[in-house]
């Protein structure tokens, strides 16, 4: 199996900057792809930014131009670089895996999530 460890987050001010870190571990054939996710109380968790391991990438529209998230294969490594934080960023920060553990079996995980409050 996957095991994907978060890290960064914290308690910053409206306008600071945090960087989020997410390692990957474990029986790992290859990564498809890694991203991150947040949840924030009473709303279905988003897709923040992803990218495939053909350098696609997807942002929400909410924090383009604010975020920006890249990738350490050789690391198997994920980060996710977030300026111009707005209170509306808070929220659980959950780093997702799309990987295969054997040539033929794929599937996605998650990590364990890290709590991002952005202050007014």
């Amino acid at each position: 199996q996957v095991q994907l460890v978060e890290s960064g987050g914290g308690l910053v001010q409206t306008g600071g900057s945090l960087r989020l870190s997410c390692a990957a571990s474990g029986t790992i054939f290859s990564i498809v792809s890694m991203g991150w996710y947040r949840q924030a109380p009473g709303k279905q968790r988003e897709l923040v930014a992803a990218k495939t391991s053909g350098h696609s990438t997807d942002y929400a529209d909410s924090v383009k131009g604010r975020f920006t998230i890249s990738r350490d294969n050789a690391k198997n490594t994920v980060y996710l670089q977030m300026d111009s934080l707005k209170p509306e960023d808070t929220g659980v920060y959950y780093c997702n895996a799309r990987a295969y553990t054997t040539p033929w079996a794929w599937a996605d995980y998650w990590g364990q999530g890290t709590q991002v409050t952005v202050s007014s």
